[in-house]
């Protein structure tokens, strides 16, 4: 089975409702896990990327936490076909 790729994201940030929305736009398939507020109880983020900041996305071996850089990945890895 194909990894899906994984967002996580807080619902009332704005840098994490970028990326949604570039996902949706691709029509990509991925799944969003809502992390807590509290930096210190967002250890699984902590755990892919090294760092406690949102949105986080992880693409098989490819971990982001930059939401422009997501956004530019994601472009150029899932084209949309015209």
């Amino acid at each position: 089975m194909e990894n899906k790729i994984r967002l996580y994201n807080i619902d009332g940030c704005g840098y994490c409702a970028l990326v949604r929305s570039a996902l949706e736009q691709l029509n990509l398939d991925y799944e969003k896990i809502d992390v807590p507020w509290p930096h210190f109880q967002r250890t699984e983020v902590f755990e892919v990327s090294g760092q406690y900041t949102v949105p986080v996305l992880v693409d098989g071996d490819t971990v982001l936490d930059d939401e422009y850089q997501i956004v530019d990945y994601l472009k150029r890895t899932y084209p949309v076909n015209s």
